[in-house]
């Protein structure tokens, strides 16, 4: 009788489990058999494309290559590739000091893309009822070699002292390090002088429309020029500092005041020949965008 019982027990109790207790008893209990075709493709199993991370036109894959070059054109277009303009006026103000009333002007702009342009630049100036001290106009290729700086090339016409000269221009012009706008070029005259200008400014923002910028710009030149009044070395100097009202983003006037000084070789010249070498002027004047 033990004999009996113990045979049938088990399948009364295997009958009573249910279905779902069946099947996780034989998970625990069995070993799945290996797949012999793991690590293998066959050639009835579709395989998706591999993945098109870090190609430059990965949208070919997946739509038509022609539609997406027209699509790529059109973006660069609306996004970089057009044509735009710009006139700065930096500065038209009137100087004044104990001997004279002064004018200067100081004006610049660009026509082009992201990367090339043409850039016009033009400053000068004067003393009130005498003729012009000094005018320039460049004339210059502008591509730019970094996200912040432009290289700049071309030709400037300048009236200095009674005389018309002729430059060759090799220049950088751009926006350094904590948002200090800086700029520096070489020229080479039709007479084989070369002379070198760097000058920086920046823009301090006492509030939304009050704006304090200070300003330095530094002359040289690599030879003497007798006919400039003007020494080997650097020549001059004008540091000044303007704090300008934004009625508007493109109009804002201002006052300051400039401070200038001739420079070694070229100061003891021109204190032989009696002219001042050293002025500071009040300024009011007025800075636009076009």
């Amino acid at each position: 009788m033990k004999m009996i019982a113990a045979v049938v027990a088990p399948l009364v109790l295997a009958a009573a489990m249910p279905a779902a207790a069946q099947d996780h008893a034989q998970h625990e209990t069995q070993t799945p058999a290996p797949d012999p075709h793991a690590g293998h493709t066959t050639a009835t199993t579709p395989q998706a494309p591999p993945p098109a991370t870090g190609e430059a036109n990965a949208a070919d894959l997946y739509f038509d290559p022609a539609a997406m070059a027209r699509a790529r054109e059109q973006l660069v277009t609306e996004n970089g590739g057009m044509r735009t303009h710009a006139v700065i006026l930096e500065q038209l103000e009137a100087g004044f000091d104990d001997e004279s009333e002064t004018y200067a002007w100081h004006v610049q702009g660009w026509y082009g893309g992201d990367v090339h342009r043409f850039w016009w630049k033009s400053e000068g100036e004067g003393a009130f009822g005498e003729e012009i001290e000094h005018a320039e106009l460049q004339l210059l290729y502008s591509r730019a070699v970094t996200p912040y700086f432009d290289l700049q090339a071309g030709v400037r016409q300048s009236y200095l002292d009674g005389e018309d000269r002729t430059d060759l221009v090799l220049g950088v012009q751009g926006l350094a390090p904590y948002w200090f706008e800086v700029g520096a070029a070489a020229f080479v005259s039709t007479e084989g002088d070369v002379t070198a200008r760097a000058e920086a400014e920046y823009d301090l923002r006492l509030t939304q429309k009050l704006i304090l910028q200070p300003s330095a710009e530094l002359n040289l030149a690599a030879q003497d020029i007798p006919d400039l009044d003007v020494g080997a070395g650097f020549t001059d100097a004008n540091v000044g500092v303007r704090l300008r009202y934004e009625i508007s983003r493109s109009f804002a006037p201002y006052v300051g005041v400039e401070w200038t000084s001739a420079l070694g070789e070229t100061r003891d010249i021109r204190e032989s020949l009696g002219a001042d070498t050293q002025s500071t002027r009040a300024l009011i004047g007025l800075r636009a965008l076009f």
